[in-house]
């Protein structure tokens, strides 16, 4: 049996989109839903102030959230700066707050964390990172790159990293290269790196 190219297409599966929940739950239920879902890599959580979100992320939000990173360390592995990547491992303050970033490091004394945002309006969730002492957060939206900065207890917007190993980094290419990675990732990071070049 042949099957052409549009039959093959014609049968693969759409890519699955990410979905997003928000319920009320005390920290207890959180704790016991983490527990639950602790060999699933499909699913997210986070918990402030009595509220529990569960995301199960898809694949486009997958892709950008892994591409996002690829640029990150290639810029910082250029330059041999060290770093620790902490992935989506959980971030929590007992009873308080606790958040599972899309990626997420630790670069020289600041923690960063990125997220692929699927609704609009994340205040709770920068709210959260604050709640956990996370120095920067970037979300990333519909081709947009939004930096948010902890300065002196709150967030600012910003238009550039504020961490000094990250500061060099111009982030109207960074989401260029990110849109381009979404087809050839090879062609996304060479694009950074030539907008990026090592001096000395």
């Amino acid at each position: 049996m042949t099957i052409t190219l549009e039959k093959a297409i014609a049968i693969t599966p759409e890519p699955l989109p990410t979905q997003r929940m928000v319920i009320p739950g005390t920290w207890k239920q959180f704790e016991l839903l983490r527990q639950g879902f602790e060999q699933s890599k499909r699913v997210r959580l986070a918990y402030y102030e009595g509220t529990i979100e569960i995301i199960m992320p898809g694949q486009v939000h997958e892709l950008f959230k892994t591409i996002i990173g690829m640029i990150i360390e290639s810029y910082l592995i250029d330059r041999a700066l060290e770093f620790l990547p902490t992935g989506s491992m959980t971030q929590k303050v007992e009873e308080v707050a606790a958040a599972e970033a899309d990626e997420s490091y630790v670069v020289g004394e600041f923690k960063l964390s990125i997220e692929v945002t699927v609704a609009s309006g994340d205040d709770s969730k920068l709210q959260t990172y604050k709640a956990l002492g996370v120095n920067e957060v970037w979300f990333w939206e519909d081709g947009v790159l939004e930096i948010h900065h902890l300065i002196n207890g709150e967030y600012d917007r910003v238009e550039s990293s504020q961490i000094p190993e990250l500061s060099g980094i111009d982030m109207a290419v960074l989401a260029k290269c990110v849109l381009m990675g979404e087809t050839s990732r090879v062609k996304a990071i060479g694009e950074f790196r030539s907008a990026h070049p090592l001096v000395g």
